[in-house]
């Protein structure tokens, strides 16, 4: 078979490559390892995308499946699924799921399970099945007796015994029978209570006329059906229900199942997809600037091998296949660094962000690995290899190389190109990395209003417990407290429902006395907080007005309430909130009236930034959910405790109290209020850390890069240099040319850099806080940041030249070293 011309002699060329290579080992090293760098930083990067964006939903046609929410992200009620399945046409189906907690008894040691109820048809909806037994049907909603595990509950709690499908189990004092068994790669929900590792029914029919919002709503469009016909749809439903029961339907938002799991970390992880590729770029710049180098001291070779018949497309591929080569070893280099980073990503990325524990270096990031790196041989093999074929064979082989030689014109302007290049997208890098530092030092400047420093905290749940019946569960909350407060290094200790920024984000309307009623659906809204004595005193939460809960506060006394400062200011605007009175029933209701008895400074809630808003405290004695209901969403308490004590050893000491009265009462979630306050700020430092990182050796290559620039010059300008100096130039004088066009180059490019900064910046408004995409302090500190980068970089070749010999230098008619 006849081979290709442009394939005739590739060995030829493959193995002159690889002996150039070895006679230049350090020149190797540098240029696999820069490029090393820069595609082992990109296969990461990818390789998170991969799993993070573009891999689809682990079910049957994810992008059919959509989420029926208040505004996109809050739950709606069983009446609203109810009304919803009647009217609508466009989903295949609509199913439900609500958020569970769980107690396991009857083993070794008790467990608070994480764990969601879901209608019959959710998995089938989903099209998942189990990897044992079976999913639920109808009549497992009315009897509420079966459960489906996770593949992690399975193996960690009945050690992955294939004989569990029909086995009983205790879940909060209760029976359950084991119907199924997920398979390990099975995580529902994708977005919100990501770490269930149980599933049971969710009782709709009981439950079908309930207006509290409590379950997420889940659809599957028809096959024909498109996203804005379907939400066309529900606003025409939804706005027909709410004109006839008014607050029960507004603000309903359909949205892509995907969107809702992945459309938040989106814009940070595409913004970090584009720093990295900047930082392979600064790369490709430094070795083809390498390349055109060490090709002006092979240019008598080439011209040699142009004299005996090469042809300037042969001398070109010649160099090209060895900045292939290059390129390839970068690659495996890369893939190696960027396994390690994907290991770290694993182990230090937030939990935030999801799927990223699945995050792989699968067949589809070796392609692209494998791409990357030959696109990466052309970017910075082209430039060179063109410019080192062309040769004028009487100068080159008549030229010994000079020292006089000033270089070719051409390759200088190139030279100058790539590091000023390298100076832009370093510059760019550097104002994103600033933006993201200054946004985190703004986050953390933001008071919680509390002092997280030395407490610790955990749930504690009697769902299904002896001590969790309703005429126990206040005495052994209270006994509980009494004994951890008597335990050694303990300053104090209290309890709340939820946990500002930890547990679940509860809401309530409320009514102020002497305000005329909200219209419905209109009601002011306030987080909803219930708590024991000394819950403001332990996490030293301040009492600015009024008085904290006592033991008096029963629930055969006068009903009272604590308000925050936010909520106070508005309700009560220049007037004395003790004594004011509020209720939290609805308008259909007689107004149950609370009186108000102490105000607090706002607190942090769910969300690290977003500021104050209305927050009422109940105390336990006086909240009957809390202190009788079977339902285990009322049947736990956080504890938090004030020790410098370690957290584990706390917790032993609780377990061991707690043993005393009931031994199927477990704790779960323990943690320090620090470590909780530091996850909430876990994302942005996260891609603070990665930015920064990018940002570090953007600089530090272009830092090179100039470096090198300079450093060629000043040994390609060496008789020149000698001469000036003959005629009388001072080494001030030579040491101000070199770094002055050294300067000239970086700041050209940084000029370049902060324009293009200007206008890629508001990619990054979404993931700003308290400093705007074009804040001047940091647009006016990163150029002169790179400057002073720029002239530490020129000192020393400077320095080198202004030590030349003239008389030496004149002289010499030795080749340059390049």
């Amino acid at each position: 078979m006849r081979v290709p011309a442009w394939l005739s002699g590739l060995g030829d060329d493959i193995r002159r490559a690889r002996r150039q290579m070895a006679a230049t080992p350090w020149f190797t090293a540098i240029a696999v390892g820069t490029i090393g760098l820069g595609i082992g930083a990109n296969t990461a990067i990818y390789s998170v995308v991969d799993a993070v964006l573009l891999e689809p939903l682990p079910y049957h046609q994810p992008d059919r499946l959509v989420v029926v929410l208040q505004r996109g992200a809050s739950p709606v009620s069983p009446a609203n699924l109810t009304e919803w399945r009647a009217a609508a046409t466009s989903y295949e189906g609509l199913a439900a799921a609500e958020l569970w907690a769980t107690t396991l008894t009857g083993v070794d040691e008790p467990e608070r399970i994480a764990a969601v109820r879901v209608t019959s048809d959710l998995f089938p909806l989903l099209g998942v099945r189990p990897a044992l037994g079976r999913l639920f049907g109808p009549e497992d909603e009315a009897a509420d007796q079966a459960v489906i595990l996770s593949d992690r509950l399975w193996r960690r709690r009945f050690g992955a015994d294939p004989a569990i499908v029909g086995r009983t189990i205790q879940l909060n004092g209760h029976a359950m029978r084991v119907a199924g068994v997920m398979g390990p790669e099975f995580r529902f929900p994708p977005f919100w209570a990501t770490s269930a590792e149980l599933w049971a029914p969710f009782p709709l029919a009981a439950r079908a006329s309930s207006r509290s919002e409590s379950i997420r709503v889940f659809g599957r469009l028809k096959p024909a059906v498109s996203l804005e016909r379907a939400r066309s749809e529900m606003a025409t439903i939804t706005r027909r229900l709410e004109a006839e029961s008014p607050g029960t339907n507004a603000g309903i938002e359909v949205t892509p199942l995907t969107e809702r799991v992945v459309g938040k970390v989106r814009p940070a992880l595409l913004l970090l997809s584009g720093a990295v590729g900047f930082v392979l770029l600064i790369a490709c710049a430094n070795v083809a600037h390498l390349l055109m180098a060490r090709a002006a001291t092979r240019r008598r070779e080439v011209a040699v091998r142009a004299a005996l018949g090469a042809s300037r497309a042969r001398l070109a591929r010649q160099l090209l296949v060895e900045s292939g080569l290059l390129a390839a070893l970068g690659g495996l280099l890369g893939l190696g660094l960027a396994e390690a980073a994907v290991r770290a990503l694993a182990v230090v990325g937030p939990g935030s962000i999801p799927r990223l524990g699945l995050v792989r270096l699968d067949g589809s990031v070796l392609a692209f690995t494998a791409v990357l790196a030959m696109l990466t041989g052309l970017i910075f093999g082209v430039t060179p290899a063109l410019a080192g074929s062309k040769v004028d064979l009487t100068t080159a082989l008549r030229s010994t190389g000079a020292r006089g030689a000033t270089g070719d014109a051409r390759q200088g302007r190139w030279r100058d190109g790539l590091v000023g290049s390298q100076f832009a997208l370093a510059v760019v890098l550097l104002i994103g990395a600033g933006l993201a530092i200054r946004s985190f030092v703004a986050r953390l400047s933001i008071d919680a209003g509390f002092e997280p420093a030395g407490v610790t905290t955990m749930v504690v749940s009697v769902a299904g417990a002896r001590v969790g019946e309703a005429e126990r569960r206040a005495d052994f909350y209270r006994e509980l407290l009494a004994g951890v407060g008597r335990l050694p290094g303990v300053e104090s200790a209290s309890m709340i429902n939820h946990l500002p920024l930890a547990g679940d984000a509860w809401n309530q309307s409320y009514q102020v006395e002497g305000q005329p009623p909200a219209e419905p659906g209109q009601e002011p809204r306030a987080a909803y907080r219930v708590v024991m004595p000394d819950y403001f005193a332990t996490v030293r939460l301040p009492l600015v007005a009024g008085r904290d809960f006592g033991p008096d506060d029963a629930q055969d006394r006068p009903g009272v309430i604590i308000v925050n400062q936010w909520l106070a200011e508005r309700a009560w605007p220049g007037r004395d909130p003790i004594g004011q009175r509020i209720s939290l029933d609805d308008a259909t209701r007689q107004p149950h009236w609370l009186t108000v008895v102490g105000v607090v400074a706002n607190a942090v809630r769910s969300d690290w930034t977003a500021g104050a808003a209305a927050e009422i405290y109940l105390p336990f004695l006086q909240s009957p959910h809390y202190r009788t209901s079977p339902s285990p969403a009322f049947a736990y308490q956080t504890m938090v405790i004030r020790t410098p004590g370690e957290p584990a050893a706390t917790a032993a000491a609780v377990r061991r109290l707690i043993a005393q009265s009931d031994r199927d009462v477990p704790i779960s979630e323990v943690q320090t209020l620090t470590d909780v306050v530091a996850r909430a700020n876990a994302e942005p430092r996260f891609y603070l850390f990665l930015l920064a990182t990018f940002a570090g050796l953007a600089v530090t290559l272009a830092a090179v890069g100039i470096y090198g620039v300079m450093s060629y010059t000043v040994a390609q300008r060496t008789r020149e240099i000698g001469i000036r100096m003959t005629l009388g130039a001072d080494r001030r004088r030579i040491l101000g040319l070199v770094v002055g066009r050294g300067a000239v180059v970086a700041l050209a490019g940084a000029a370049v850099g902060v324009v293009a900064a200007i206008g890629l910046s508001g990619f990054m408004r979404t993931l700003l806080y308290g400093v705007t995409p074009t804040d001047p302090v940091t647009f006016a500190v990163v150029p002169v940041l790179l400057a002073l980068v720029a002239t530490l970089a020129t000192l020393a070749p400077a320095v080198r030249a202004a030590r030349i010999d003239p008389g030496t230098a004149v002289r010499s008619g030795d080749e340059p070293a390049g």
